[in-house]
């Protein structure tokens, strides 16, 4: 199991300067954001130069791009807002194989108009689950045609916010393309140990067949998020479980900040030689 971070974890500009960061910092791959080239995260525009540049960043500095983030808030309550999003959606999905990557990562959205990293009431309502669908079905074409895959991550914020959820997505749609990326901090805001590994294990019970990254963060006892290994996680667990289901896709960290980046990368590092020694 390799660990990862993402990109914008960084301050520094560029893809070489970013990447190379990353490797000083102690990982092996990374989650591409545009951010990290001064660029919208989604961008109408992805030229094909940009795309070869990006890959041959990762070239020369040996950290080889795991994914590109591709979050828009897929059921924004704005119509306008969503048919923009897609289109720019598609043109990275389009972009992602010159950049060096087969995997777009997604933000199944939110009714929240102002933050898709924030829950609403109606995101429980058929309509949503209709728009998300709506949403999906034609970036999936697009990710059919170019042989990308799409990421979905379970999230108590967002209209797939658990395992169940994410296992009904898949049913319905039945895309080859569709799969899972897991954070086992967003499958709960405040737990005791003891359901916190119940949780888990019933997550990687349900979407282990599908699971194409894992990512890494922690929560605090009060809910708010940290850095991994600096919370109520017990990671030991999160991997042991992983390996034991034979899910060896990169573990990548994110929530963190670019101080704390060397400790986490040596903590991941230390849990995967002692979780997945037998």
């Amino acid at each position: 199991m390799l660990t990862g971070i993402f990109a914008k974890t960084f301050a520094v500009t560029g893809a070489g300067p970013v990447l190379h960061a990353v490797r000083a910092a102690g990982y092996g791959m990374a989650q591409f954001n545009f951010a990290c080239l001064g660029l919208p995260p989604m961008p109408a525009d992805i030229p094909a130069a940009l795309s070869h540049s990006i890959a041959e960043a990762a070239r020369a500095t040996g950290v080889p791009i795991a994914a590109v983030s591709g979050t828009y808030n897929m059921i924004h309550p704005d119509v306008n807002q969503r048919a923009e999003g897609l289109r720019c959606l598609q043109t990275m999905i389009e972009a992602a194989p010159a950049m060096g990557t087969r995997l777009v990562t997604l933000c199944t959205g939110t009714r929240d108009p102002d933050d898709q990293w924030r829950h609403h009431p109606d995101n429980t309502t058929p309509m949503a689950w209709r728009d998300l669908i709506a949403a999906l079905e034609p970036a999936l074409t697009t990710a059919e045609a170019h042989g990308v895959d799409l990421g979905v991550e379970p999230e108590l914020a967002n209209v797939v916010s658990s395992p169940e959820l994410a296992q009904r997505l898949i049913a319905e749609l039945r895309s080859p393309r569709l799969k899972i990326v897991l954070d086992p901090a967003n499958l709960f805001e405040r737990a005791r140990a003891p359901d916190i590994a119940s949780i888990v294990e019933r997550a990687i019970d349900l979407l282990a067949d599908h699971m194409v990254m894992t990512h890494a963060k922690d929560r605090r006892a009060d809910g708010s998020f940290c850095a991994a290994g600096t919370g109520v996680i017990d990671f030991g667990h999160f991997v042991g479980r992983l390996h034991k289901a034979g899910i060896k896709c990169v573990l990548m960290t994110h929530g963190l900040s670019e101080q704390e980046a060397p400790g986490v990368a040596a903590f991941l590092r230390r849990t995967i030689d002692e979780s997945t020694a037998t």
